[in-house]
């Protein structure tokens, strides 16, 4: 009876075992299910949010009638008319003076004896600026006029003594040959004469020379000299004195050779001088350079402009020349015209017959450049209403508004 009983609890525990051995297997397979199915699920849904986001950007883009007005985009239009357009070279120049005049001696030069000008003085032409050494002339001066005395004494006897021998003559008193040597002494003290007279006239001219005036009106702008020191006109700091006559002014510049052929005598400039506050004074080309320089790769070309007293020989100055201009061009800002591997272009804002208003692209050929502006030589006509901000994303045909209500 007992054996019957152990028996017993054996098959009735291994039922038991064989009972949680199965439900252990059954809940495994029931999770690995769960996680397939998870996974399926999770790729599905990106595949449908992926093509969600596909479909709303091909509607944005395709349906024009879409009413959401968040998905309109919003810029700013200008007008596009026809208006005047100038190009300019701008340079950079100075002011320079038509009369500037460097002081030089007639002479050799010589020592400074005395100063009769200073820096900043008013001159006029003529006027006495230095007195140089003339002791060594003067002396030369009164040597020949002691000559020409003495050769004067002499002649006035030389002519008695012939006088005197042609009335003895005429009474048949001597002989010719007393009479012809008297006569040929006079001639003689005669070309001597002359020739003393201009041994004295130079003398006076290089005494001249010994005075140092000036030769056109104007101010002293440089007096570089002391008594004692040689005056030879340049030393080796510059000129010694310099005379400046401001009345004729010009502006100076060196243009950049390939703008050779795009200016000439008479071509239109407006000068600005930002030191004295002076903007575009009208002015035209005075002068034109025919070589270009070697080392700076450009020529010289001056305008004059009327005097002021506020400016300078040496001022900076800007010269803008006119190259280029037309009455009636059709001119946009320069930053709204786009560039691609096709060229460039710029949008326009257009109304459909839908009544909605849309981004139009249009390919332009550009002109002249010059500040923020650009000439359009064709693409715009003109009546356009240029989209000027909010271009840079927009593709043809998207939806746009400039926000105001019609």
């Amino acid at each position: 009876m007992k054996q019957v009983k152990t028996f017993g609890l054996i098959i009735t525990a291994a039922f038991i075992l064989a009972s949680c051995g199965g439900s252990k297997k059954d809940g495994e397979a029931q999770i690995n299910d769960i996680k397939a199915k998870l996974e399926k699920e999770k790729k599905e849904k990106a595949t449908n949010e992926a093509e969600i986001k596909k479909l709303e950007a091909d509607l944005l883009r395709l349906d024009t009638n879409t009413a959401n007005a968040a998905k309109i985009k919003l810029v700013s239009v200008m007008a596009v008319t026809a208006q005047k357009f100038e190009h300019f070279i701008d340079l950079l120049g100075k002011v320079d003076a038509e009369n500037i005049s460097y002081i030089s001696p007639r002479g050799m030069g010589g020592q400074v004896k005395a100063i009769y000008v200073h820096q900043g003085q008013t001159v006029k032409k003529g006027q006495l600026l230095l007195k140089l050494d003339d002791a060594i002339v003067r002396q030369q001066i009164t040597a020949a006029r002691q000559g020409l005395e003495g050769i004067k004494t002499q002649l006035a006897y030389a002519k008695n003594i012939y006088q005197r021998q042609k009335n003895l003559w005429d009474q048949g008193i001597g002989t010719e040959v007393q009479l012809l040597s008297a006569k040929t002494n006079v001639e003689g003290l005669e070309n001597q004469l002359s020739s003393a007279n201009e041994n004295v006239k130079v003398a006076v001219e290089q005494l001249n020379t010994t005075n140092v005036v000036s030769d056109v009106n104007g101010i002293a702008d440089a007096v570089n000299i002391k008594v004692g020191e040689t005056f030879t006109g340049m030393s080796s700091t510059g000129p010694q004195i310099r005379i400046v006559n401001n009345s004729n002014l010009k502006i100076v510049a060196n243009v950049p050779e390939n703008y050779l052929t795009r200016l000439h005598t008479g071509t239109p400039v407006l000068v600005n001088i930002p030191d004295a506050q002076k903007t575009n004074i009208p002015s035209t080309i005075s002068f034109v350079g025919q070589t270009v320089d070697p080392t700076m790769r450009g020529f010289t070309a001056e305008a004059k402009i009327p005097y002021n007293a506020e400016l300078k020989p040496s001022q900076t100055a800007v010269m803008r020349i006119k190259d280029y201009s037309t009455d009636k061009a059709i001119v946009i800002p320069v930053n709204m015209v786009q560039t691609d591997e096709t060229g460039k272009y710029v949008f326009v804002m257009s109304k459909g017959s839908n009544g909605k208003t849309t981004a139009h692209r249009v390919t332009v050929i550009i002109g002249e450049v010059y500040g923020d502006n650009v000439e359009i030589k064709s693409g715009l006509n003109g009546g356009e209403q240029l989209i000027t901000e909010g271009y840079q994303s927009l593709y043809e045909g998207q939806v746009v508004s400039t926000g105001l209500k019609a």
